[in-house]
């Protein structure tokens, strides 16, 4: 067996540590407000110390039935499902992409019996003599047994094969973070479709009140009709308040049905079986641990997801650029072949052969320079996408403090306007029931009591689902590593793998 130069051999050593393309870094972002936002929050800001709780951000709430939900959530969710199930096909093909750091060995047995034509030409002899009546040479009839090894190995010169597994590590990082965005987003929609449903159980209690003191209201206008005090008018007009009160009683159960359905498909249960017991919402928002600008870049899966996509792009580059150099193969075959199997694995059946191939692309009609053009104009869209979801990412906390900065004011004045709502009614029922107004005046402050009450139920409500999505804004209890730790390596255990 011929050996290979020294010289070449150190060439190979030096030239496999290569890689072609450009390295890696995370792109600039778009620069954050100093070390605060915009807008303060209006309740006092938690202690340095206090954080949102890493995976289980709902506990914020201290909410045990909420607590219950998220878990069967996380359980049965199949959306969720779904997406673990994406990180592990990612995983799989990422050790598909380590594959290409070994050696691969495959075989092909054959078992063959043939017979060979009399006929057959022979060193350009004819196949026939003289008179052509009979065969130049004898038929032959044999068999043929061969056991065939084929060994084959890239030599990664210029990072072919390192670049195919960066991208698939790049990609399986961004599979992980996305699994976490999508946990993220289920469980903050249950959040916010559970304190919506609560307020729901409010606002049908606060409705149900009115129609308790309108249905008061009614019999009263029905005696003193009866006493010849009020008129028919009078009757009909608190009969058309009290209908309309118990039809709105009636829209707010058809709400509450919507958002225990889309609860029950969130934690996995049939809707038609499935149901919230009725508790009317009595919670305040938490404080939010809010940290500064700069931390939401490493807190948001989704701008995590968008990162790894850039790496994923980059990788894709330095591919494009090693398809314009050569991609060498060494390769070897050996086996046996008899035409006896009894003798097939005796030294002379033995026979073997090595051999490198080097494919330089020469004329590709473009094709490789259009490649890489694309990849490059890929990576540029992929850092587009990645600043704007920064973008997204800042306006979307802003908008949270500022929802609930604003939600704070409103309620705060929605409890005056209800108190001064109830004493307005007071006043037109003793007027009333004194002779002094007509019903009209009872009716308005009826219903200007209703629409305070369940204003203000509902502005409670908003400002729990503003602190949901403030939460979800700021990346919810998600942490980095579990997407860092996603990565493969080649493992001298898969030579020996199939």
């Amino acid at each position: 067996m011929k050996r290979f130069p020294a010289s070449i051999l150190m060439l190979l050593a030096f030239a496999a540590g290569c890689t072609v393309g450009p390295r890696y870094s995370r792109p600039a972002a778009p620069a954050p407000a100093p070390d605060a936002w915009k807008t303060q929050p209006p309740w006092e800001q938690a202690a340095p110390k206090d954080a949102i709780p890493k995976g289980n951000w709902w506990q914020v709430f201290h909410d045990s039935t909420l607590d219950s939900y998220e878990q069967q959530l996380l359980q049965a969710n199949q959306s969720l499902v779904a997406a673990r199930d994406r990180l592990s096909q990612a995983r799989s093909l990422a050790r598909v992409a380590s594959a290409g750091f070994f050696p691969q060995l495959s075989t092909d047995p054959s078992a063959l019996r043939e017979r060979g034509s009399g006929n057959r030409p022979l060193n350009g002899a004819t196949s026939s003599v003289s008179g052509g009546s009979s065969p130049a040479v004898p038929p032959y009839t044999q068999n043929v047994f061969t056991l065939p090894f084929a060994l084959s190995y890239e030599v990664d010169l210029f990072g072919r094969v390192r670049r195919n597994l960066e991208a698939a590590n790049a990609s399986l990082q961004s599979t992980a973070a996305d699994l976490g965005n999508v946990q993220l987003v289920l469980t903050a929609e249950l959040a916010a479709d559970y304190f919506t449903l609560r307020e729901l159980d409010a606002e049908y209690q606060v409705v149900e009140e009115s129609v308790g003191y309108e249905r008061k209201g009614l019999e009263l206008v029905q005696r003193r009709h009866q006493g010849g005090i009020a008129s028919g008018l009078e009757v009909a007009q608190q009969a058309t308040v009290l209908d309309s009160t118990i039809s709105q009683a009636a829209l707010v159960q058809e709400s509450r049905a919507q958002y225990e359905h889309a609860i029950a498909v969130l934690v996995g249960q049939p809707a038609p079986s499935f149901s919230v017991a009725v508790a009317p919402l009595k919670a305040t928002p938490p404080a939010i641990p809010l940290g500064v600008p700069s931390e939401v870049l490493e807190r948001r899966p989704d701008i995590a997801t968008l990162e790894r996509e850039i790496a994923y792009e980059n990788a894709q580059v330095g591919l494009a650029r090693a398809a314009f150099y050569p991609h060498i193969t060494l390769s070897g075959a050996g086996g046996w072949q008899s035409t006896d199997v009894t003798s097939l694995l005796n030294a002379p059946s033995l026979f073997w052969s090595l051999g490198a191939d080097a494919l330089q692309p020469i004329l590709q009609g473009g094709r490789n320079r259009a490649n890489l053009a694309a990849t490059r104009a890929a990576y540029d869209q992929a850092v587009a996408n990645y600043r704007q979801s920064v973008l997204t990412a800042f306006q979307e906390v802003e908008d949270g403090i500022s929802n609930l900065s604003t939600l704070s004011k409103a309620l705060s004045t929605q409890g005056a306007a209800v108190e001064d709502a109830r004493r307005a009614l007071e006043i037109a029922n003793n007027r009333y029931v004194g002779g002094v107004t007509n019903y009209l005046d009872v009716i308005t402050a009826q219903t200007t009591l209703l629409s305070s009450e369940r204003l203000e139920t509902q502005l409670l409500g908003q400002q729990m689902v503003s602190s949901v999505y403030l939460v979800k804004a700021l990346g919810g209890g998600w942490d980095p590593n579990l997407t860092l730790n996603e990565q493969v390596r080649p493992q001298p255990g898969q030579i020996l793998q199939p």
